[in-house]
Formats: C-alpha cells, sequence, structure tokens
C-alpha cells in the first residue's frame, strides 16, 4: 500500500464500477492481495489433477494415482492459507511458510506438484506472503526518515562548511585517488576476508 496515494472521495456522480473499483483497490492494498491468490491458484491444479478424466471417444485417461487423497489434502489447504492470507493479514509469516512447505510436499505427493503448475504458483505466493510488510502512513508534516530539506546547492555548501570546521581529512598514507571501496579502504588494506 502507497501511504502517499490519494484517497478517494466519493463523488455524486461516480459510476457504481468506479465506486467498486476503488474500495476494491483500498481493500487489497492493505493486505498480501497477491501471495492469497497465488497461493489460492496454485491449490486448484494440486488438488484437481489427481481426480481428471479425458475421454476420447471410447478411450479414458485418467490421471489416479495412490497420492489422490493427500493432493486433495494438499490443495485444501493451499486454497484455505490464500483465502486466510486475504481475511487475516496476521498470520501471513505462517501462512507463507506453509505454503512453500505444502507445495514442496505436492511435488512427490500429487503428480509433479500439479504439473509443476500448482508448486510454482505455490510456492511464488508463499514467496510474496513472507516478503509483505503492512504499510504505514506518513503522518502529515512528518519527515521522512533520512530524508534532509535542504537543496543540492545548500547541501554543497553544508560541505565546504564541514571541512574548515576541523573535520579531520584523509591520512598521510591515502593518495589523492583513493576511494571509500573494499580494495582501497583503511588505507589501502583488504578487509574482504
Amino acid at each position: 500500500m502507497n501511504p502517499q496515494a490519494p484517497v478517494y472521495v466519493r463523488a455524486e456522480d461516480d459510476a457504481w464500477p468506479t465506486v467498486v473499483y476503488y474500495h476494491f483497490h483500498a481493500w487489497s492494498g492493505r493486505r498480501p492481495f497477491w501471495a492469497g491468490l497465488f497461493t489460492l491458484l496454485g491449490g486448484f491444479p494440486i488438488a484437481y489433477f489427481p481426480y481428471a478424466d479425458l475421454r476420447l471417444g471410447n478411450v479414458s485417461l485418467a490421471m489416479a494415482t495412490t497420492g489422490g487423497a493427500g493432493a486433495l489434502i494438499i490443495g485444501v489447504l493451499l486454497i484455505t492459507l490464500g483465502l486466510a492470507l486475504w481475511f487475516q493479514e496476521t498470520i501471513r509469516v505462517f501462512a507463507g511458510v506453509a505454503a512453500i512447505l505444502l507445495a514442496l510436499v505436492s511435488i512427490p505427493v500429487s503428480n509433479l506438484g500439479g504439473f509443476f503448475v500448482g508448486f510454482s504458483l505455490s510456492m511464488v505466493g508463499g514467496a510474496l506472503a513472507l516478503a509483505w510488510a503492512p504499510g504505514q502512513p506518513a503522518e502529515e508534516g512528518e519527515q521522512q526518515p533520512g530524508v534532509v530539506g535542504l537543496s543540492k546547492a545548500d547541501a554543497m555548501a553544508d560541505m565546504g562548511a564541514q571541512e574548515t570546521q576541523g573535520l579531520p581529512g584523509p591520512r598521510a598514507t591515502e593518495t589523492a585517488h583513493a576511494s571509500e571501496t573494499t580494495a582501497h579502504a583503511d588505507g589501502g588494506r583488504n578487509s574482504a576476508g
């Protein structure tokens, strides 16, 4: 959720699709919506493929395996985790780890994780759930951390003033072309290991 995004205020002449869109956008911005969607969609192929059959005339092709019950349980759990991510955003870490573990278990249990379709969607959903963090709205007039209200010219003038205030300069062992990279930091000594 972008805390600087404008807040929608309904006007009298707005059409109902516009109102629904903005309300849905506000609802989905406060929760890991995409993580829940990918996890939810990943559960369907995992649960479906072991029970699916294809009829070609008089020939019936079935993917029935001994792990059909396990595939159904994994698929239903992934669908439940996807819905839980939408409506209980506080369990995002648990749901993300559980979705990743269930996706990994689905590879041997349910036809290679729903022919890698359900596996891939569930892995992405679990990773998005772990990566999502709730946004904090910025207070009016509050300065963002690390942001200074100076222009570039003022900042350069301040840097020149600091040099004359007795701040330490380069060491005698440093050359004029030394930079603060790993190879040149601390007077030329490499501290990478």
